[in-house]
């Protein structure tokens, strides 16, 4: 992922308008399922329910994504190349198709602001908007391991081909060379995909087409699920199967306040050995896909810019921020440990947990804006600055600023990872609400919804995994 500061100039050509008008949407208006779906982060480490596969060869196994996980210069990523989308609309021809690129086209340049008062959103957020609302209402409904109905299927495919056609127009600048008919050689300005989109929108393509592959693989399983709402503790009739039953261990390891989600059943004897094996070997590359997902998520955010707003509302100090017991942690002594810090913390939820996240990525702005000031240059990169500090060997107040910055940032890191559902924190929100970078809007709500659809293959498969381990019992 290319840093903003230093990427070249980037620049979207006169046939962006092209590229917009191939952007529809479903018939629908923006969905209520909104309500319903998780977009926050959510835990991809095995459930305790189920056993660990040793096997992960094969057609779901996690060596099929692992390569796609490596850093940014990862040669698995380069070598994808970024997919044309020129004949998407050659593709549907019907009338019908062609008023949804209208609709979409419009609401696009509307900015979702209907009355045409250009009271709108960015195209930015429009657009991260739009692909939000299509995954919620195409997987919104979706709370079983089987395959997506085939016009759901279609209406994912056909709505994100359009809306990552701009993809193709966002583009960077870099010298080349040019022969004339002559021979003469001249040095000009040629055109190339910019590069974090042309390292990650492959790479997210990639997965969810392994995504939907994993659901696709569900068209004939050994289990099958009780119809919604069912809470009795005897027997229940099934939605999928004839005549069904399952144990009340595999009920009390429901989330009892998602009581409508339907119940995973299973054979009297459990599962066969193939069948098992294979839904651990899908667990498995699912969780390994959620891994990416997040991976990616989080290098986007990192680079979009800070609001002005969010500078603006931050405290004067950064041990305001934190409080005083966590700020002589952090800033007494040599050694610095986050783990133990935490451990010394009142953290009993992911509430608390989310508001402690806020209050010290907010320290570390702090921390970070005081020493950038104390450096003579307030629009130093922050890699910059540290390397100012590091060079002088500074005691003062400007070196004392970079070490709580950096100690506040090693400590929400451990924060995030000990807590790795926690929901989105406050500078991420306001990065998302004004970022005005098309690409990186793009780059970030699809890998967003990606992380959220892994995670729930994840977790329905944790069901019947642990469906099967009480019915062996």
């Amino acid at each position: 992922m290319a840093d903003i500061s230093s990427s070249p100039s980037v620049s979207v050509s006169d046939e962006s308008l092209e590229a917009e008008a191939r952007c529809c949407s479903s018939s629908s208006t923006p969905p209520s399922l909104l309500d319903t779906v998780d977009f926050s982060r959510t835990p991809s480490d095995v459930s305790s329910f189920s056993e660990h596969s040793v096997d992960l060869s094969g057609r779901f196994g996690t060596a099929a994504v692992s390569k796609l996980i490596g850093g940014r210069g990862s040669p698995a990523l380069s070598r994808l190349s970024m997919k044309p989308r020129a004949d998407v609309l050659d593709r549907r021809g019907t009338e019908d198709e062609m008023e949804l690129v209208k609709e979409r086209f419009s609401k696009l340049l509307l900015g979702e602001d209907m009355s045409g008062g250009g009271k709108g959103v960015c195209t930015a957020v429009a657009i991260s908007n739009a692909i939000t609302n299509l995954y919620a209402t195409v997987f919104g409904n979706c709370h079983k391991l089987e395959p997506l109905p085939a016009g759901k299927k279609t209406m994912w495919r056909r709505e994100m081909d359009c809306l990552l056609a701009v993809c193709d127009y966002i583009v960077e600048f870099y010298p080349s060379s040019q022969s004339l008919s002559d021979g003469t050689r001249v040095e000009v300005m040629a055109t190339r995909p910019r590069s974090d989109i042309y390292i990650n929108l492959p790479a997210l393509e990639k997965l969810d087409a392994m995504l939907i592959e994993i659901m696709d693989s569900f068209q004939k399983a050994e289990f099958w699920y009780a119809d919604a709402g069912t809470r009795s503790f005897g027997s229940v009739t099934s939605s999928s199967s004839p005549s069904s039953s399952f144990r009340r261990s595999t009920t009390t390891h429901r989330n009892e306040d998602k009581w409508w989600m339907p119940v995973p059943c299973v054979p009297d004897g459990g599962l066969s050995v193939k069948a098992r094996k294979e839904l651990r070997q899908r667990r498995d590359c699912a969780n390994q896909i959620h891994k990416a997902a997040v991976a990616i998520n989080s290098g986007v955010l990192s680079d979009m810019e800070v609001p002005e707003s969010f500078m603006a509302l931050l405290p004067k100090s950064g041990k305001a921020s934190v409080g005083d017991s966590v700020y002589r942690a952090m800033h007494s002594g040599d050694k610095f440990s986050p783990d133990y810090l935490l451990d010394c913390v009142d953290v009993s939820s992911e509430h608390e947990a989310l508001a402690l996240a806020d209050r010290v990525e907010a320290a570390m702005y702090v921390w970070r804006r005081k020493a950038t000031a104390s450096h003579g240059n307030r629009s130093a990169q922050w890699s910059k600055v540290k390397e100012l500090a590091a060079a002088a060997d500074d005691d003062g107040e400007g070196g004392k600023n970079v070490a709580l910055a950096s100690r506040a940032e090693s400590l929400l890191l451990c924060i995030k990872h000990r807590f790795p559902g926690l929901s989105q924190t406050t500078l991420d929100t306001s990065k998302i609400q004004f970022n005005k970078d098309v690409g990186q809007a793009i780059l970030e709500s699809y890998s967003r919804v990606l992380e959220s659809l892994a995670f729930n293959i994840v977790s329905w498969t944790e069901e019947v995994l642990f469906a099967d381990k009480n019915a062996r019992k």
